[in-house]
């Protein structure tokens, strides 16, 4: 019988505990420990498993005392880079959360580690194990090119969905941190390289960090002609009306992901909304003689919607076989350096207010 993977679990917030609570019901992984930043997240986290696992507070000494097979780092981003370095240095496969690092070149960095380890490295893209998004990504190709892409999420919060998102953005802006999701999706669509970027935000409380603006949109321009935006706004000040648009249109139609319950006044902070779709409409551009309508769109509904926890079981189920079958991700890592470029891209036009060229 084979081992189950031990694991060591860093971080314990909305992320942390979905992915410990994933591993924690999977008799394949062993969970060898939980590293966070105070004893009373660790505490509170083991709670919610019902569990008694060791408890750490730094990474260095977590990794020595436990010995793990594999780490997974969902700690604050701009700590994403040191310790995967560290876990694959100490010969641990590794998941870890989006984005991969803050800069391109610590991305890249990463990646070339991982290669001269051997070890896994699978990044949390979440929406690529959810069926009705791969659906979504499916359906866009019978539309034909060039494609206008149109995403965006974003999030009223107050109280604690607050605070996580100020403390959030001491290290990352909203368009980096989610934008990594929507443009990987958009790379996806088009199956065409990305040619051109430009940004713009702004910073619209004294209670976010100087020089990190808690709105942004991007928009970029692909090799074949095709094009999207993407806009993201945490805070108390976001509307809730229009925060979730999701939808391609191409020259033959467009495909929409219909989320009513995700639209519903007080959701956009809620993180199981941000994966729900409950439906696609299917909409077809064919005109009959008199200019009409040919077809009447099509409603899909898939009876897969799995939840946000569902989901995070299911990265790592796929994180699981990327080590048993040694499967090659030497493309999924390029992509999630092809979405960081994007979007820092995107930051970077904002911040020089110049349209960036990407090589």
């Amino acid at each position: 019988m084979t081992p189950p993977v031990k694991v060591l679990c860093i971080g314990a917030g909305n992320m942390g505990r979905s992915h410990a609570k994933a591993y924690h019901e999977n008799c394949e992984f062993e969970i060898v420990g939980l590293c966070t930043r105070s004893a009373s997240s660790a505490a509170a986290l083991n709670d919610t498993l019902d569990a008694d696992y060791p408890a750490f507070n730094s990474v260095p000494a977590a990794l020595s005392a436990t010995q793990p097979d594999a780490v997974c780092v969902a700690s604050y981003p701009d700590t994403h880079t040191e310790f995967t370095e560290l876990a694959l240095q100490a010969g641990c496969h590794v998941f870890v959360e989006k984005p991969l690092a803050t800069t391109v070149d610590a991305a890249e960095r990463t990646v070339q580690l991982a290669k001269d380890s051997g070890r896994k490295v699978v990044v949390g893209y979440i929406l690529r194990h959810h069926p009705s998004w791969q659906k979504f990504i499916e359906l866009t190709g019978t539309l034909g090119k060039p494609l206008v892409m149109r995403m965006n999420l974003n999030q009223q919060s107050s109280g604690a969905a607050w605070q996580t998102h100020r403390s959030l953005m001491n290290t990352v802006s909203p368009l980096v941190d989610c934008g990594v999701h929507y443009v990987d999706v958009m790379c996806q669509m088009t199956q065409s390289r990305p040619v051109r970027v430009s940004g713009i935000c702004a910073r619209l409380s004294d209670q976010v960090a100087a020089g990190i603006p808690n709105y942004g949109q991007l928009q970029v321009t692909f090799a074949d002609g095709s094009v999207g935006w993407y806009e993201a706004g945490w805070g108390p000040m976001m509307s809730e009306t229009a925060f979730f648009v999701k939808d391609a249109v191409g020259p033959r139609g467009s495909v929409s992901i219909v989320a009513d319950k995700a639209s519903g006044t007080g959701q956009s902070a809620s993180v199981d909304a941000h994966t729900q779709t409950e439906s696609l409409r299917v909409h077809h551009a064919a005109l009959d003689a008199s200019g009409e309508f040919q077809k009447a769109d099509e409603l899909l509904r898939l009876d897969d919607e799995p939840d946000h926890d569902d989901l995070c079981a299911r990265e790592q189920a796929y994180f699981l076989q990327a080590i048993r079958d040694d499967i090659d991700l030497t493309n999924h890592l390029a992509d999630a350096v092809n979405s960081m470029r994007i979007v820092l891209a995107a930051d970077e036009s904002f911040r020089t207010g110049k349209t960036i060229e990407l090589q």
